[in-house]
């Protein structure tokens, strides 16, 4: 499961989900460059990654701005060559119930999240299909799956993640580029802390969880390098729950 000397781009890599994915990279062999919005942020974990040993760049970027993406993919290949893997896990959540939401706040959460993840598929899918060669990683939810309540765009937005992860990966497939995504279950981030605060919502997942807890996330992070490394190199199209038997309890 090595990545040694791959180049991997993790978009959203200066928080949370993604800067735990990007260090484990780091790790495990590969020269990382995480981008996201804010640069000071992108900068703070670009120096972590250096520490690591890891060749990087310090780019912003926004899902929602396919120049950025653009810039950023060729700033990469200009710099390295190549991108050997993607990994999305940009996203917004928004809570309130289906009845109150603003249209705005919708179109906001499905731009992100799901056309966000479209548009940097598209843009570095691209550039594999140039190599002939890559592994891409979207970010998928329980809500790939299961509806969660009061969080309506953005079960909208995961599952039409799972959609748009298998039908890439059976596209591209000719091109030896490989799509899969991961599920986290429950893990505190700074995305959803506000929503596990609220001490009835935190034990109706415990409740659900049969590992009876949230996870860490150095518990997640495996799956993650598992899915973009040669070790799965005949896995494409699969989104890969890691959620303490969430999706596997019935009643």
């Amino acid at each position: 499961m090595t990545l040694e000397d791959k180049i991997a781009v993790v978009l959203g890599g200066a928080s949370g989900i993604g800067k735990a994915i990007a260090l484990e990279y780091a790790r495990n062999g590969a020269n990382v460059i995480v981008s996201s919005r804010r640069l000071d942020m992108v900068e703070q974990v670009a120096s972590e990654l250096k520490g690591l040993g890891s060749r990087t760049l310090c780019r912003a970027s926004d899902v929602t701005d396919r120049a950025s993406l653009e810039a950023l993919c060729d700033a990469v290949v200009k710099e390295f060559g190549r991108v050997d893997i993607l990994a999305v896990t940009s996203g917004i959540l928004i809570k309130v119930a289906s009845a109150d939401m603003g249209e705005e706040d919708w179109l906001r959460v499905i731009d992100t999240n799901l056309n966000g993840t479209f548009r940097a598929n598209q843009v570095f899918g691209r550039q594999m299909i140039r190599q002939q060669k890559g592994a891409i990683l979207n970010t998928g939810s329980m809500t790939s799956f299961v509806a969660f309540s009061e969080v309506a765009a953005y079960n909208a937005s995961k599952s039409g993640v799972r959609m748009l992860t298998e039908t890439l990966a059976v596209e591209w497939a000719r091109h030896n580029i490989r799509v899969n995504a991961i599920a986290p279950g429950v893990f505190r981030t700074p995305l959803n802390t506000r929503v596990l605060d609220i001490p009835e919502r935190l034990e109706a997942i415990i409740r659900r969880t049969p590992m009876g807890r949230i996870g860490n996330l150095d518990e997640l992070v495996g799956a993650a390098v598992f899915l973009v490394s040669d070790a799965a190199s005949f896995i494409t199209g699969v989104t890969l729950p890691v959620d303490g038997g969430f999706l596997a309890k019935g009643i």
